[in-house]
């Protein structure tokens, strides 16, 4: 990559395989996007396909990538953009996705060898599904790879050190990004009171949330297993609503099962989450996996408590405020059901939250896109000085 002259004003390629507006990922990309154009940088996006209002004042380029599987279109974008982007016309080029030939690498995800590893069999390291991804995995984290990483949790830092022996050097810590604002100026008892006559919830019902897609990963199945294991009288004024996109049926099916299906609320995709923080009693984020969990801060924000499984990322976040209970590793569907069991007590509840809250003005939760631009403007620095 040729050097540039003009160190101010950065021209910087933004690569996202796909755009989907509620995503956490998909949600930080865009709060970064932002960030940059404040500070005068050009962004152009290259993707694979865009869902909803497209940011002003950014190019979004859409590149056809080929494939039957969504591992051949990842593979065949990186293939797109290398030969119909011209990468040199750029200061950087920042990959909101594990692909090579990137200088920059905001990680959002656990590290994908080590997790196959650990729940899958030998044999789907055989598939071309597995060797594509782990190949862009090591692209971006080989020992000897020029990519720098950008990272939200230490523990998959961690994880990655131990697979590859990324030099510590590459990575760059980012705080949490929440906004504040938005979340809290929902935070009235007005807007609580018509969001929980919008769903039908009562006075004296506990209303848990659960609120991200992938439905499976984010434990929708351990939640309402939760749900059902309630004593009958609490489970009586206790439902679980899931905000997200996802295959709904067979959750339906399992609490048809479980005798809670009059209690168990899909609401889809959603644009005004926080109405919907403001309406609960508590948040449920019981995940298989989870490099951070921004809606674990949201929900603290808001001053809702949490139970969350111990190996999200920001599960820590909880415990050192106090702001709920965590299912330890691994993972025990017992405990948990007790867990919910027992924080279902409105004082408690409210105790909770009122530390949550309390924390959340306290820790930055709330820079992330900003130190996203410092790192993006001092490895173009050192780029340009012949540094990396």
């Amino acid at each position: 990559m040729g050097k540039k002259k003009n160190a101010g004003r950065l021209k910087l390629a933004f690569l996202l395989n796909n755009f989907y507006p509620y995503g956490g990922l998909e949600k930080s990309f865009l709060h970064i996007v932002h960030a940059c154009i404040s500070n005068k940088h050009q962004v152009t996006i290259f993707t694979m396909s865009w869902e909803g209002e497209k940011p002003q004042g950014v190019e979004v380029v859409l590149l056809f990538a080929k494939g039957m599987t969504n591992h051949g279109r990842a593979l065949s974008f990186a293939h797109q953009f290398q030969k119909l982007a011209n990468p040199s016309a750029f200061d950087l080029i920042v990959g909101f996705n594990r692909l090579p030939g990137l200088d920059l690498y905001y990680n959002a995800d656990v590290c994908y060898v080590l997790d196959i590893a650990r729940r899958r069999s030998f044999l789907s390291r055989l598939t071309n599904r597995y060797r594509t991804y782990a190949a862009f995995e090591k692209a971006v984290f080989g020992k000897d790879s020029p990519t720098h990483i950008m990272y939200i949790s230490e523990a998959e830092k961690k994880n990655y050190i131990s697979v590859y022996g990324t030099p510590d050097e590459r990575f760059h810590c980012l705080p949490p990004g929440i906004d504040k604002e938005r979340i809290q100026k929902s935070r009235t008892t007005k807007i609580r009171r018509r969001v929980r006559d919008e769903l039908r919830v009562g006075p004296d019902e506990f209303m848990l949330l659960m609120i991200g897609s992938d439905f499976s990963r984010k434990g929708v199945t351990r939640s309402i297993e939760a749900l059902a294991a309630l004593p009958d009288e609490l489970r009586k004024k206790t439902r679980l609503f899931v905000i997200g996109k996802g295959k709904e049926k067979p959750y339906l099916r399992q609490a048809d099962r479980a005798g809670v299906a009059d209690r168990t609320h899909f609401l889809g995709t959603q644009q005004d989450v926080p109405r919907f923080l403001a309406g609960a009693d508590m948040l449920l984020h019981p995940a298989i996996s989870e490099t951070a969990g921004n809606v674990i801060l949201e929900a603290m924000v808001a001053g809702l408590s949490v139970l969350v499984t111990a190996v999200c990322g920001f599960a820590f976040h909880v415990k050192k405020a106090d702001a709920g209970c965590l299912v330890p590793d691994p993972f025990d569907q017992l405990e948990m059901n007790r867990l919910l069991a027992q924080m279902l007590q409105p004082d408690l509840l409210h105790a909770w939250g009122k530390n949550g809250f309390t924390y959340a003005d306290a820790v930055d939760l709330y820079s992330r896109p900003q130190a996203a631009v410092k790192i993006i403007e001092n490895i173009v620095a050192q780029k340009q000085a012949g540094g990396c």
